[in-house]
């Protein structure tokens, strides 16, 4: 098994800063990880709380599938 590219306990800043399409990602799924032009201050795993996520290790495990996409597309 691939090791995952983020994890819930990954801090929103880092995760923007690795992987800038992670914002589309997130958006589209209906989350902002961007406020006022800078990324929130908390982990990707506390965001989801936050927002109700019902299932946030599966947004989670889509979001690494969307990232390793993007890396082949390079």
């Amino acid at each position: 098994m691939t090791e995952p590219l983020v994890s819930s306990d990954m801090e929103i800043e880092d995760l923007v800063l690795k992987f800038p399409k992670s914002v589309r990602f997130l958006t589209r799924n209906g989350i902002r990880c961007i406020r006022c032009g800078e990324p929130l201050w908390c982990t990707l795993g506390e965001l989801l709380e936050e927002e109700n996520v019902e299932d946030p290790q599966a947004l989670i495990h889509k979001l690494n599938n969307f990232l390793r996409e993007q890396e082949r597309k390079r």
